[in-house]
């Protein structure tokens, strides 16, 4: 077993002792910010688990296999595409300036959210990067840890996969009152919210949240979902910009893990040993020999490029006529590739 770094009580902020006290590493038990973090591997562990709710013989698999007498397996219902290790290398941290009053509130709501989840998770002022370039700054006085990633990946992607499904949703419903085809915009929503869902059950493999985080993510939820609601009825446009400012964030928060896990900060995760969830295997088609966690969280960070770009593109075009440019075929270019377009294209670009 994997040692696991205690941080005293003494050093975090408050409100992360407040926050939820449960979330089972893979690898090894473990505290942060005073939330209790059970192993999935020590299910004997005598402490007690703070605001668990889950009994210890469901930590041995968090989604355990369903057997049925015919059915083996359930196939994603998107398959994912695939990357190139060199189209995940290439994907930075980037952010597209505000054009405009509208663009400047999304960014700025996006930045109020931002600082309110590095409070709640108590993110410490030496582990804050420039604030003066805070979607593209990646190196802080100190780290964070395997513990505070895994927060911080849960009460993301539990929110990220909601705008897709949204708009998906809003659309089709558009699309029957109206008898009238919506060009491939459903489908890109609906797989972004899909693929942001397999984040969630990938991380929910390796940690458990307790029941006031879990109580947490209902809540913000339960308000996000009806702002996008009511967001996107009103004005989609405004709404992909905000999911383009917020996938600027995810991108830059796994390129931060990424840099970190490389120089050797988070231990657990740059062991030899350590085992990434078998249904991330599956879903990414991981090869044999790009199964550590770096690679898994390229493999995210890529599939959050492709959000960010996606949005700030479909932020760009006319809502209610223009065909979606990532499902066309373009009769004197390829098809555009939003992982390695940060700002997204402009119209002018595709249509």
């Amino acid at each position: 077993m994997i040692a696991a770094s205690i941080p005293s009580k003494a050093t975090v902020g408050g409100p992360a002792v407040r926050l939820a006290r449960t979330a089972t590493l893979y690898h090894a038990p473990s505290h942060i910010n005073g939330l209790r973090l059970v192993c999935a591997a020590s299910q004997s562990h005598a402490a007690p688990r703070y605001f668990s709710t889950t009994s210890r013989t469901q930590l041995r698999d968090f989604f355990p296999k369903r057997e049925t007498a015919h059915i083996q397996t359930t196939p994603a219902a998107w398959p994912h595409h695939g990357y190139t290790m060199e189209e995940m290398k290439a994907v930075v941290p980037a952010h597209r300036k505000p054009e405009g009053l509208v663009d400047w509130a999304a960014w700025k709501v996006v930045r109020i959210a931002r600082f309110w989840m590095d409070l709640a998770t108590g993110m410490q002022r030496s582990q804050q990067v420039d604030k003066k370039n805070p979607t593209t700054a990646v190196a802080a006085e100190k780290p964070l840890t395997e513990a505070q990633w895994l927060i911080r990946f849960v009460f993301l992607e539990s929110i990220a996969g909601v705008p897709g499904m949204v708009g998906g949703m809003l659309r089709h419903l558009n699309s029957l009152r109206r008898m009238k085809r919506d060009n491939g915009w459903i489908e890109t929503l609906l797989e972004e919210s899909y693929n942001e869902r397999m984040h969630l059950l990938t991380f929910m493999k390796m940690c458990e949240p307790g029941w006031f985080m879990k109580t947490m993510i209902i809540i913000a939820q339960g308000v996000f979902f009806n702002a996008m609601f009511a967001t996107y009825l009103v004005a989609p446009k405004v709404t992909h910009r905000f999911v383009g400012y917020l996938e600027e964030e995810a991108v830059h928060t796994y390129t931060r893990a990424i840099k970190e896990i490389e120089e050797g900060s988070l231990p657990k995760w740059s062991d030899p040993d350590f085992q990434i969830p078998d249904i991330a295997v599956q879903y990414w088609k991981m090869p044999e020999g790009h199964r550590t966690m770096k690679d898994l969280i390229l493999y995210i960070r890529a599939d959050e490029a492709v959000h960010r770009g996606v949005n700030h593109t479909l932020g760009n075009l006319d809502q209610a006529e223009d065909p979606n440019p990532f499902l066309s075929d373009f009769k004197d270019r390829e098809m555009p590739k939003p992982a390695l377009k940060s700002a997204g294209y402009e119209r002018s670009e595709v249509i």
